[in-house]
């Protein structure tokens, strides 16, 4: 066993023989290099764990073929394994531990399967799987879960925010939830999360309601979408190509199942999800009542006023879903397509479906039904999600303070 300096020069020079050939790094006791007989020339450490001593069994490790590392990055490399083996952990079996640490693309799939199917709802699945691949994947897909950094999820973040802020943060709260699960499973250490310490974009809360000629407009669109159609908007493109369908036929009919689930959302205040898996055993004409066996904040009952009873009553009963499919038995996908064009024609472009039911509120909250009913009504777990539509509500405050003006102004009057 040779001991020098090891240096390129050294590891050039040497050469195979009918056996391994060690040499040993004369300033970094441990560190060494082994050139094999077929010509493979390694790094490697040799190392005590723990104390140390003659009892304790010597153990080696290989560092990395000499075209890898240059001899002073072998070196430091074989310094940190050292110091490892002084604390009594075997850098043999921390880095075994370590190559068996799966990436962040194939983990984050695996926890879709195991954890998230069996805590979350569906459409949160859905989410978490959009924000996992679009989103996540492309910055730290092929790393490690061991190897990422809070500088790589701060980069990831600021990236997506400057496109949409709101995903940027649900991106984070989803690649946190895959640390969560990787944590329990013992792959990570305990406390192990690169998303620790990133600040959430301010969120400002849109809440829009429909003027009354907005419904207006609106009611107009959707009876035209199902009987004439809803006129195309064609660019200047379309009006000089060939193959331009004649203007008389410029038009998208719809269904008057997707117009009437656009009804139905307008007249329950029900979310879009709600009523897209709506089936009919949860349908309780006689009473009327729905009976959801699964909504954002768990089973609730919806009490559904007149018209939206009657909406649900001329629909066929060819299924499960009251809204089922074109194609299928399953539940109707979205509204994406009838709803862009129903919100255009009523020239109202930035109107989302979940405005709907913000509007049904807004009608409750301004007739003076008290925000305690109008909770009740969408389904709020908590008041304080009802307290958005405290400024519509004419409530008996309202009224009090009507009283007390009419009586200064009628004493102003004298």
């Amino acid at each position: 066993m040779a001991v020098a300096r090891i240096t390129k020069r050294l590891v050039d020079a040497c050469e195979p023989a009918d056996k391994p050939v060690f040499i040993f790094d004369e300033s970094l006791k441990g560190f060494g290099l082994k050139v094999n007989p077929t010509g493979g020339k390694n790094y490697i450490v040799e190392y005590r764990v723990g104390a140390g001593g003659r009892l304790t069994r010597k153990r080696r490790i290989t560092i990395s073929a000499i075209s890898n590392m240059t001899p002073d990055q072998a070196r430091k490399k074989a310094r940190e394994y050292l110091a490892v083996a002084r604390t009594g952990v075997d850098p043999a079996s921390a880095r075994s531990k370590e190559r068996k640490v799966p990436d962040f693309k194939s983990f984050a799939y695996r926890y879709l399967d195991e954890e998230a199917i069996s805590r979350l709802k569906p459409a949160t699945i859905q989410n978490y799987e959009i924000n996992i691949r679009k989103h996540a994947i492309p910055f730290i897909g092929p790393l490690k879960l061991t190897e990422i950094t809070r500088t790589e999820i701060q980069q990831l973040h600021s990236t997506i925010g400057r496109r949409t802020k709101i995903q940027a943060n649900r991106t984070i709260e989803t690649i946190s939830a895959v640390y969560r699960y990787a944590q329990t499973l013992g792959i990570v250490e305990e406390g192990y999360n690169p998303t620790n310490g990133i600040k959430s974009f301010k969120e400002t809360p849109r809440t829009r309601y429909l003027s009354e000629d907005e419904f207006m407009r609106l009611g107009a669109a959707i009876r035209l979408a199902e009987t004439d159609g809803i006129p195309w908007e064609l660019s200047e493109n379309d009006f000089t190509s060939k193959h331009t369908v004649k203007s008389q036929n410029q038009k998208s009919v719809f269904p008057i199942g997707a117009t009437d689930t656009i009804r139905l959302l307008m007249f329950t205040g029900c979310r879009l999800r709600e009523i897209l898996n709506l089936t009919w055993p949860e349908v309780d004409l006689e009473r009327g009542l729905l009976f959801l066996a699964d909504s954002k904040t768990g089973a609730r009952t919806v009490v559904l006023n007149q018209i939206a009873m009657k909406i649900l009553k001329r629909q066929d009963r060819c299924g499960l879903y009251v809204f089922p499919s074109d194609f299928s038995d399953a539940p109707r996908a979205d509204l994406n397509k009838p709803w862009r064009a129903i919100r255009r024609h009523a020239g109202a472009e930035d109107m989302r479906l979940h405005d709907l039911r913000h509007s049904f509120a807004s009608v409750g909250a301004g007739a003076g039904m008290g925000l305690p009913i109008v909770g009740a009504l969408l389904g709020h777990k908590q008041a304080a999600t009802t307290e958005r539509y405290a400024h519509l509500d004419a409530s008996p405050l309202r009224v009090a303070s009507d009283q007390i003006g009419k009586k200064i102004a009628k004493a102003l009057a004298g």
